[in-house]
């Protein structure tokens, strides 16, 4: 009878532990390899993951994977005591602080606007660059998406304005804005040229000189109208990182023949509407994600992140380095060619 009592509070104090580590959490967040996309493919339903109207499209063969990553924990989503000690037993999962990562007072809802936004953006941005690349032609509006209210700015630009000029040098493009504050005399005031409302203005904003580099204190995005209709359909994934991807499918979608020649390439990297490829975050999960789901052995990475990638490729891939869509064009081609051997790798 006694030895009943015991089993039956063994297994009781068993229940209770176990549902005590499933509902306390603890301030982690946990990442690991996310899968790898095909942006040639097309969703359960058969629609393609870059539908085109509006111009003629080519078939295409092989793949080109936009690559992500997984994340466990964060704002709304509490990470588990259980769920951080089988990440601690992982040895591919990277345990951060919360703090590291979000701040305190974030809500779930604002970090998915942030992602979707910064989806949304790398979208447009791919398309733009795609575009420019065929000579097609491309409208971009500068356009104030916030203002920090610490900042020169404050006050004096607001959100939604249309930036036509600086200075009085006309802008269409954000590098344009970028160069033209850089350019200007340290302390003095800079003539910025809006749209506010559908009437133009002239702001002055005196920037501020942090790291060498002139801040008015504004985020800036751009705002494009193109001669044709490009959907692209990412499903959940937010972030910027796949712009470089997209670029690249859209541009094969408008060209003849296979871009990659029938091969398999992943990759990653934002992109500016200008092209330049910039580096972004959790690439060594992602080139393991890359060899996990797409079962390619080449990896497109942004410049800046070639010596972390280089320290942790996965075996038997082979990651190219580039820093903008022409290099990233060129190295598929290579690949598709057979001549990828030539490229410039990540190296350690």
């Amino acid at each position: 009878m006694e030895s009943g009592r015991t089993v039956l509070t063994i297994v009781l104090v068993g229940a209770l532990l176990a549902l005590l580590g499933q509902v306390i959490s603890v301030p982690y967040v946990v990442y690991r390899a996310g899968p790898a996309i095909d942006v040639l493919g097309r969703d359960g339903a058969d629609t393609p993951t870059i539908g085109v109207k509006g111009a003629k499209t080519y078939p295409t063969t092989g793949s080109l994977y936009m690559t992500t990553v997984s994340q466990s924990g964060g704002p709304g989503r509490p990470l588990s005591v259980w769920d951080f000690l089988a990440a601690k037993l992982d040895p591919e999962a990277e345990i951060v602080p919360k703090s590291d990562v979000f701040p305190d007072d974030v809500t779930q809802k604002q970090v998915e606007e942030q992602n979707t936004a910064a989806m949304a953006g790398s979208q447009d941005d791919a398309v733009a660059v795609a575009l420019r690349e065929l000579g097609r032609p491309v409208r971009e509006k500068v356009t104030v998406a916030a203002v920090d209210p610490n900042m020169p700015a404050a006050g004096r630009l607001e959100k939604n304005d249309i930036i036509t000029a600086v200075d009085g040098s006309p802008v269409a493009t954000r590098k344009e804005v970028t160069d033209l504050v850089q350019k200007a005399a340290v302390g003095a005031p800079v003539r910025v040229s809006v749209l506010r409302g559908g009437k133009a203005r002239v702001v002055q904003v005196t920037p501020t000189t942090m790291d060498g580099r002139r801040l008015m204190g504004v985020a800036v995005s751009s705002t494009f109208s193109f001669d044709v209709d490009v959907d692209i359909r990412a499903g959940h994934i937010g972030g910027p990182s796949a712009g470089m991807m997209f670029a690249l499918g859209v541009y094969d979608r408008l060209t003849p023949g296979a871009l990659t020649g029938g091969t398999k390439i992943a990759g990653t990297g934002a992109i500016t509407p200008e092209g330049e490829v910039l580096p972004i975050g959790g690439i060594v999960h992602k080139m393991q994600g890359a060899v996990e789901t797409s079962a390619t052995h080449w990896f497109l990475a942004p410049a800046q992140n070639c010596a972390e990638a280089a320290a942790h490729t996965p075996e038997g891939l082979r990651v190219v380095r580039v820093a903008d869509f022409e290099d990233a064009r060129k190295a598929v081609e290579s690949i598709a060619a057979g001549k990828g051997d030539s490229l410039p790798r990540c190296a350690g």
